[in-house]
């Protein structure tokens, strides 16, 4: 079936499919009709929350949107990959899209706020401890951690760090308890998520960064204590649930631990790496995506440009733009890098890695999520607060999306007029 557009009285596009149309003059239709490419030079990342769906529930304009991707049979035409902060298995979120939408989706596909850590192989073989919930030694193994603990298993090692909890109070000074010194250093931590029980959490893994990795007994000064290495995952300070109001996310734990470090040792936490959305590893490792997929359904031609479809413009566009920024200054003319990244947000030169070989992104900001335009435009509050991560500065201008447009179909439509490229067959 091919696709058209036509405008309503209100000035606002509808869907329409052949059988629509046939009461409508071409001349008052505009048609998808342009010049074929068969083989596109673009890429599409779609956010999910917000975009292709609220909660576990697609959106409407999204099982529309999806339509236009696919040939007759049902297979993409256009290589996609779908980029959230969430920090599920990708096999789980990837049937998900698949039963949403009837399309073939592999979880490689999909790139969870954890996944480019696959990227950092120098500690895949190390004693990590990994933070987080709900499968987080799961997830932390499939992207090829090996050798993994939990902050359970701290607490369970050392028995008298965790004096925060009260409950915990009164079961060591009832019981006969000892500290396990078989229990191997902890070489880095990987936080993934937040924690259920922030205050224990937050205590044992300040006992962890001033002791190396083995707290049995205090350092003799704190500021000579060399920092373990740490890999955090999702920086959103809040994020949008049922609730009224915004609730916390991983970055106000993150805040949280940054204010005690500083506090007792006098000195920021220096992170390994930050990874998720806005910071450029992530974008990164969904143009590997791209590459990879394009060349499963057949595509020859390298990925020149990526498209990236968010509902927040303060994580979605903002690394939209802070990577089309890297895309456009990381190289001089002989290839090398013109303008390194801060350490925390650094892309690690991998063979793992596709050849980089997109040269601008574009964001599309849509008003089916976290941002809504009438909202936006009542608002008489003009205070700039800024909710990011402290090692990406505030710079408002990122926030702003090479185009606004109400959903994801409106989205997909601009997209393929930008490329020439046609709807159906």
């Amino acid at each position: 079936m091919r696709v058209h557009f036509n405008n309503n009285n209100n000035g606002e596009e509808e869907y329409l499919s052949d059988s629509d149309t046939a009461s409508t003059t071409s001349s008052e239709s505009p048609v998808w009709d342009l010049a074929i490419n068969e083989q596109p030079e673009f890429g599409i990342l779609f956010d999910v929350d917000g975009v292709l769906a609220r909660g576990s529930n697609p959106l409407d304009p999204a099982i529309q949107a999806i339509k236009l991707l696919t040939d007759t049979e049902g297979n993409l035409r256009v290589p996609v990959a779908y980029v959230t902060n969430a920090c599920n298995r990708s096999h789980d979120k990837a049937a998900q899209i698949q039963n949403w939408f009837n399309i073939p989706v592999s979880p490689n596909q999909v790139i969870h706020a954890p996944t480019p850590a696959r990227l950092l192989t120098e500690y895949h073989d190390k004693h990590v401890l990994v933070v987080g919930q709900e499968h987080r030694q799961e997830i932390a193994e499939d992207i090829g951690f090996t050798n993994t603990c939990t902050i359970e298993d701290i607490r369970d090692a050392y028995p008298f760090l965790d004096m925060v909890d009260h409950d915990n109070r009164t079961r060591v000074a009832a019981g006969s308890f000892s500290d396990n010194p078989s229990f191997p250093r902890v070489e880095a931590i990987l936080m993934i998520g937040e924690p259920k029980r922030w205050e224990s959490s937050l205590q044992l893994l300040i006992d962890l960064l001033l002791t190396e990795g083995k707290p049995t007994s205090a350092p003799t000064s704190v500021k000579d204590v060399r920092q373990l290495p740490i890999i955090a995952c999702n920086m959103d300070l809040v994020f949008m649930a049922e609730a009224c109001m915004p609730r916390f996310g991983h970055g106000a734990f993150l805040v949280c631990l940054e204010a005690l470090y500083r506090k007792i040792t006098g000195q920021d936490l220096d992170y390994t790496a930050l990874i998720g959305k806005p910071c450029e590893i992530t974008y990164r490792y969904a143009e590997h995506t791209i590459a990879a997929e394009a060349k499963k359904i057949g595509i020859t031609r390298p990925i020149k440009k990526l498209y990236f479809i968010g509902d927040n413009p303060h994580v979605d566009i903002v690394g939209a733009n802070l990577y089309d920024r890297f895309l456009k200054q990381s190289k001089t003319g002989n290839g090398h890098i013109h303008k390194p990244l801060p350490r925390s947000r650094s892309i690690p030169c991998s063979d793992h890695l596709m050849e980089q070989t997109v040269q601008a992104m574009e964001s599309l900001l849509v008003g089916t999520g976290v941002y809504n335009e009438e909202k936006e435009s009542k608002k008489t509050d003009n205070s700039d607060v800024y909710h990011g991560h402290r090692d990406i500065m505030h710079e408002p201008e990122l926030a702003k999306p090479t185009r606004f447009v109400k959903d994801v179909y409106h989205g997909l439509q601009h997209i393929f007029e930008q490329e020439n490229f046609r709807v159906a067959t």
